[in-house]
């Protein structure tokens, strides 16, 4: 995404982050009184992993830099090493206060994840038996998307549409890389014909007969930014991936349909790791995530849905449109992350085995 929307939060967002401050402080303010800490007990940093970009930037826009001001706590953003994440994931210990990873991931490694302080606010969009660790949601589409002009009768809605390239003539942008497997087996069961409420667990040999089909009009990509890359050359006629990188084709006032028709929903999610050194920092950081407004601003931003549902109540219609997890996008897949989450070794095995050939 190249534009960001920066939009000053409203004198209501600076009060309520000031009592989710002190809300989630075990301190008290008279012990910090001549501490040199914030009236909420904060000092320090916190350090911040996630993958950077506009992403990473309109998350200080809607987040850190009011906390900071407030708190005077630094929020230090670090690119992601998944050496150290792995590390931290498994019980070990690192540098990072805040992992951004997958919600299957969280399902994984739940023992040495920290659960969320009673007073910090949860993502109800969130499954109830995981909210308790993860924050900072938003929701990704991993969906078809094509310059409108590419199709001027009307475009692939549907996976099996995505498939059929004798209906819809044009290569096919793809997943290149191993870890970027994203929802390619659930979009290939999908054109199977199988039912949503069919595809878990997934069916790998199934999947790899599928995307056989479709392999010989493939034209892969190994970096996200490479998908809007292939749209605007033509390269590609249709795409398969994250709804954001669509969304800033779209930001940059190009003309491209995005299909919500069996979008699939993966959600995004921070998590803090038991060993983060910045712990009273980062649960006072996690629940300023919640507050909807903020969201809404990071989805504007974005067009990443929200965790929390009362952020819709913040939005347009124009910005509710890009939203994958929109209550008006009623044909949209969510991905069974906690059964995802049992396959997930099996899931990168077998798509790094199919792209090798």
């Amino acid at each position: 995404m190249r534009v960001l929307l920066r939009i000053r939060p409203a004198l209501i967002a600076g009060v309520a982050l000031a009592l989710a401050v002190s809300g989630c402080s075990s301190s008290d303010s008279a012990d910090s009184a001549g501490s040199g800490e914030s009236p909420g007990g904060l000092s320090g940093k916190i350090v911040w992993a996630d993958f950077g970009g506009p992403t990473n930037k309109a998350r200080y826009a809607a987040y850190f830099d009011d906390f900071t001001k407030q708190t005077g706590v630094k929020v230090v953003s670090e690119v992601e090493s998944d050496a150290v994440a792995n590390t931290m994931l498994t019980g070990g210990k690192g540098a990072y206060d805040a992992i951004h990873v997958g919600l299957d991931t969280v399902y994984q490694h739940k023992a040495n994840i920290a659960p969320l302080d009673p007073g910090v606010g949860r993502d109800t969009n969130l499954p109830a038996n995981i909210r308790d660790y993860a924050f900072g949601t938003f929701y990704v589409g991993h969906v078809q998307a094509y310059l409108t002009a590419t199709f001027p009768g009307g475009g692939p809605q549907t996976w099996a549409d995505f498939f059929d390239v004798k209906k819809f003539p044009g290569k096919r942008g793809w997943m290149g890389s191993p870890g970027s497997y994203d929802s390619a087996c659930e979009m290939a069961e999908l054109a199977s014909g199988v039912a949503p409420d069919k595809l878990y667990p997934l069916d790998f040999d199934l999947c790899t007969k599928k995307l056989n089909e479709l392999r010989p009009n493939m034209v892969f990509y190994t970096s996200y930014p490479q998908i809007q890359q292939l749209l605007t050359s033509k390269t590609a006629a249709v795409v398969a991936g994250p709804s954001g990188q669509a969304f800033a084709l779209k930001n940059q006032g190009l003309d491209v349909t995005i299909s919500w028709n069996q979008a699939i929903v993966a959600p995004n999610v921070m998590t803090i790791p038991a060993t983060a050194p910045d712990m009273k920092n980062i649960q006072a950081l996690a629940n300023v995530f919640n507050e909807p407004k903020r969201q809404a601003q990071f989805a504007k931003a974005t067009g990443y849905g929200p965790g929390n549902p009362e952020a819709f109540t913040f939005m347009d219609d124009a910005t509710k449109a890009n939203i994958v997890n929109s209550p008006a996008h009623t044909q949209i897949v969510f991905q069974d992350s906690e059964t995802r989450s049992k396959q997930g070794d099996d899931l990168l095995a077998w798509y790094t085995k199919w792209l090798a050939g």
